[in-house]
């Protein structure tokens, strides 16, 4: 009997982690957004993390080591260009989380004009993160 594969609809990042950090990443995505670890599977080294599933705020998250040897021997590179955005019912308390978890601060969150509490965070691991929720009265 075959299963029906595991579809997820949408667009689900997908984290390279560099230096052998992905456990390390999976704990702080825990202590600051609250992740649920889905799976985990380790690589034949038994040591680094070939690839992950987390959940956050219903979102999948999946995420890695990074692999030298599947990259053509090219080391990882700085993330990039792409903002991971949490839609939530109130963004002070998980940006306070995030940031007691070590997060640091890019862009203070605050009232935004367009009418939501917004701010962004870097992980410790380099990705940028932002928090947005219901303008927070006066």
């Amino acid at each position: 009997m075959s299963e029906a594969p595991f579809v997820m609809p949408g667009v689900t990042p997908h984290l390279t982690i560099a230096d052998d950090q992905a456990a390390q990443a999976i704990t702080f995505y825990t202590k600051a957004f609250g992740a649920t670890e889905q799976s985990r599977h380790l690589a034949d080294d038994g040591a680094r993390i070939m690839h992950a599933h987390l959940t956050i705020n219903n979102g999948p998250l999946m995420l890695n080591d990074h692999f030298r040897e599947m990259a053509g021997g090219a080391a990882a590179t700085a993330p990039a260009s792409v903002t991971l955005h949490l839609e939530v019912d109130d963004a002070d308390i998980w940006w306070d989380r995030a940031v007691a978890a070590g997060a640091s601060i890019r862009f203070p969150i605050d009232n935004q004009f367009w009418g939501a509490r917004y701010g962004q965070l870097i992980d410790p691991y380099g990705h940028v993160w932002s928090i947005g929720g219901p303008i927070r009265g006066s």
